[in-house]
């Protein structure tokens, strides 16, 4: 099994949970059965979009988006959310948030 951990920027904010949290409840629910996917070790659905940051597609609406970093095999942590309207910002956003969290966890700031 692995790990998923939603990330916790260095404000206290959690992108993934503020994206989450704007979704109908069923998205809600198709997004977590995704999760639930890849918490079990199913990666099918997602690809390496650079910096060490993946994404996981949802082929349904608008294109619905998760995006993550591994660290390690077995922890992953997800970045945020959102449609392939939005797709290049939130990969630029989800990058930048995975830098963060390499910096804070090298400097121990991070779980």
């Amino acid at each position: 099994m692995t790990e998923v951990r939603q990330y916790v920027d260095r404000l206290g904010r959690n992108p993934f949970d503020r994206w989450f949290g704007k979704l109908d409840d069923d998205v809600q629910a198709r997004v977590a059965v995704a999760l639930d996917r890849l918490e079990r070790g199913n990666v099918s659905a997602a690809k390496g979009i650079g910096a060490g940051v993946f994404e996981l597609r949802l082929d349904f609406g608008p294109g619905y988006r998760v995006y993550f970093g591994k660290d390690g095999e077995r922890l992953v942590i997800l970045l945020g959310g959102g449609t392939k309207k939005r797709q290049q910002d939130d990969i630029a956003t989800a990058q930048a948030l995975w830098q963060e969290y390499k910096i804070r966890k090298k400097e121990g700031r991070c779980p």
